[in-house]
């Protein structure tokens, strides 16, 4: 990739030898990254990350005096960090503090583009704010085996992110019991509306749907929409305005002021449904394309994913978010700003994909990619044995014949107990045993339950009869 063109500046004294250095190292995690004739190993990983921590500490002592300095190195620095994040990711090694870089990082875009939305809802807050606080942990367990200078760094950044959840949660607690559900269901038909913008063919009667759930809602919680001469999109504009400074707000000014904005949105893509400038078609097609390729991998992201696959759309968003002017706006090639319509669009499809990358990487399995199929085929056989077992199980032992050879052929795998690739031993061992132990043990349930069922089955057929009448006192036919 290139650096920003912004940050081509000569480079400090004595850091010269630093940028090549890491810029040796990121052209090797990209090839890394990109060869798909072997599986990433670990000792590959780990040599690399520890020639970037090399560099970290030599940049350190060269600004030890000018700590707040950026320019290009920090930029290839960010890039190699990113990478060995989503390298670690790659070999199984997820309770790793460089892991959680690349996915703290994609935390702190999604928290920025919540506060700029000013509409989100508690599942948000709490889903990230777990996985910080599950970062935090595998943080400390791991102090002693990782650098300070990059364990320091991870903290500071987590430490950011949770400043920013503390101010979103300040909006929402100013919701009352009553009012919360009515908030989030608001939230829900935006973005189902933003998202109906987006189709290739308009969802009409979805979208109409929506409009009459809204209009019911409107009965139930009455809004005033101002009636002036303003076209929609001013008037949607000034709402958008207003919506960034809502800190003490009432419970019912944020519902009233939300469910305007959901009417007047409704309103705005039913007149002109899916409109983009075509002076922002070539970023619209960009960020389509990455949001429709990140819903495809989510759908198969167990049989296909490698972590390190993500960092290519990492950047490409990146370069989209930081091109936009202060006020957070798209400029056209000509300099000139999206229209309503077009900006909200724009910003839906770049949130929804920084969405999406950090449902993957929250997601990510603690495998390495080496004993994903392995993985992934204990994963499948759980299910279909978890489902014969909520089915009522099974009438006989010998309907588990193939479930039972499945199970054995993927235990008879193991070398010493471990899963073997060649000569090496990839991360995964624990959760691999666990899924296999506990398909053993719903194997044992409904094997047991189908024995009981024979025993009963047998001890009818052979209870004897006397004079036509079994023992428990029934009349038989002869």
């Amino acid at each position: 990739m290139t650096d920003s063109p912004r940050l081509r500046l000569p480079l400090p004294s004595g850091e010269e030898g630093i940028h090549a250095a890491l810029l040796e190292t990121r052209m090797r995690l990209e090839l890394l990254k990109t060869d798909r004739t072997s599986y990433v190993k670990s000792e590959d990983v780990l040599e690399l990350y520890h020639g970037v921590m090399e560099q970290v500490h030599a940049l350190n002592r060269i600004r030890a005096d000018r700590r707040g300095e950026q320019n290009r190195v920090d930029v290839v620095l960010d890039d190699c960090f990113q990478l060995i994040s989503l390298a670690f990711m790659t070999i199984g090694k997820n309770n790793e503090a460089p892991a959680i870089y690349s996915v703290v990082s994609t935390i702190k875009r999604l928290l920025d583009h919540l506060t700029e939305a000013a509409f989100y809802s508690n599942k948000d807050l709490e889903s990230i704010t777990r996985h910080l606080d599950d970062f935090r942990k595998t943080i400390s367990r791991g102090r002693n085996r990782h650098d300070p200078e990059f364990t320091t760094l991870l903290e500071a950044r987590i430490g950011v992110c949770h400043e920013i959840l503390a101010k979103l949660r300040k909006v929402l607690s100013q919701l009352t019991p009553e009012l919360t559900p009515l908030y989030e269901q608001l939230v829900s038909i935006l973005r189902s509306l933003s998202a109906a913008n987006t189709r290739s063919r308009f969802p009409k009667e979805d979208v109409a749907a929506m409009r009459q759930n809204l209009q019911d809602i409107k009965e139930k919680f009455p809004v005033i929409c101002a009636d002036d001469n303003r076209s929609l999109e001013e008037r949607y504009a000034e709402k958008v305005h207003q919506a960034e400074g809502l800190e003490s707000a009432s419970a019912e000014q944020l519902v009233s002021d939300l469910l305007t904005r959901c009417l007047l949105w409704i309103e705005i893509i039913q007149q002109q449904p899916g409109k983009i400038n075509e002076s922002f078609r070539p970023t619209y097609s960009k960020l389509l394309k990455i949001r429709n390729d990140l819903e495809s991998r989510s759908l198969l992201q167990a049989w296909s994913l490698r972590e390190t696959d993500l960092y290519d759309y990492q950047r490409r968003l990146d370069a989209i978010d930081q091109e936009r002017t202060p006020d957070g706006n798209f400029l056209d090639p000509e300099g000139n700003p999206a229209d309503i319509q077009t900006q909200r669009t724009l910003l839906y499809l770049l949130r929804k994909s920084y969405a999406l990358i950090y449902h993957l990487l929250t997601s990510s399995e603690p495998v390495s990619e080496a004993l994903l199929p392995i993985y992934n085929q204990l994963k499948t056989l759980k299910r279909c044995l978890e489902e014969v077992y909520r089915a009522g199980g099974v009438s006989s032992p010998r309907e588990l014949y193939p479930y039972n050879m499945k199970l054995t052929s993927i235990d008879n795998m193991r070398v010493d107990g471990k899963f073997m690739i060649g000569a090496d031993i990839p991360d995964g061992q624990a959760a691999l045993t666990q899924l296999l132990e506990e398909c053993f043990e719903i194997m044992f349930k409904l094997r047991e339950t189908a024995d009981e069922a024979e025993e009963r089955a047998e001890a009818g057929a052979e209870e004897p009869t006397i004079g036509g009448v079994n023992s428990g006192g029934q009349h038989i036919s002869v």
